[in-house]
């Protein structure tokens, strides 16, 4: 693999700076009052470049999420291809699909944390983690279905699955340590294993 050019490094110090900055601004004061030119302020940036990378302060809370779908991505083609997934296979995979998710999301504990308040406290932040999480679940339909599942398990098994981590997440309420063992009970009870072959 190669080592990414100067530029591209540069552009990725920019993008971790503006991301900082907004989460200690978030960490300090209420989202709602936090602008992007106090963003761009405290990163040292301007807010051409903000918007070079951001198209809102929004998309700034939910930064990362695109490197966990592609993680989701790539771990779903990395997945032995076979026969079509039964219903106990497919959510077998979606398990270990989640706790990849679990475990990217968690990664960063403080900013979990606070990223969980402000998704809660700020209902535009509500819908538009939705909207990402219903993002999520039609991926997983979508790879069942390219992987030959029946059109009722690529639409089921999401569904079961997305139930899950939400009864997880519930219970976790907003404890990162307690985010993934939550959601895995939560599969446990419905008898679904990790990895089946």
């Amino acid at each position: 693999m190669s080592r990414p050019t100067l530029r591209a490094r540069n552009q990725q110090r920019a993008r971790d700076e503006i991301i900082a900055a907004a989460y200690e601004l978030f960490a300090e004061r209420d989202y709602a009052d936090v602008t992007v030119a106090d963003i761009a302020d405290r990163a040292k940036v301007g807010r051409t470049t903000f918007f070079r990378y951001f198209g809102d302060k929004q998309e700034v809370v939910f930064a990362g999420e695109e490197e966990w779908l592609d993680d989701v991505a790539r771990r779903q083609r990395e997945l032995r291809r076979g026969h079509p997934p039964s219903l106990p296979e497919a959510l077998a995979l979606l398990r270990d699909t989640t706790e990849a998710v679990c475990a990217s999301a968690t990664r960063d504990t403080a900013r979990h944390v606070l990223r969980e308040r402000l998704i809660a406290e700020n209902p535009e932040l509500g819908d538009r983690a939705a909207r990402k999480q219903r993002r999520i679940v039609e991926m997983m339909g979508e790879d069942l279905r390219q992987r030959g599942a029946s059109a009722e398990t690529a639409a089921l098994a999401p569904q079961l699955a997305w139930a899950c981590y939400k009864t997880g997440h519930e219970i976790a309420a907003g404890d990162p340590d307690a985010l993934w063992p939550s959601v895995a009970a939560a599969f446990d009870r419905l008898g679904v294993v990790a990895g089946l072959d």
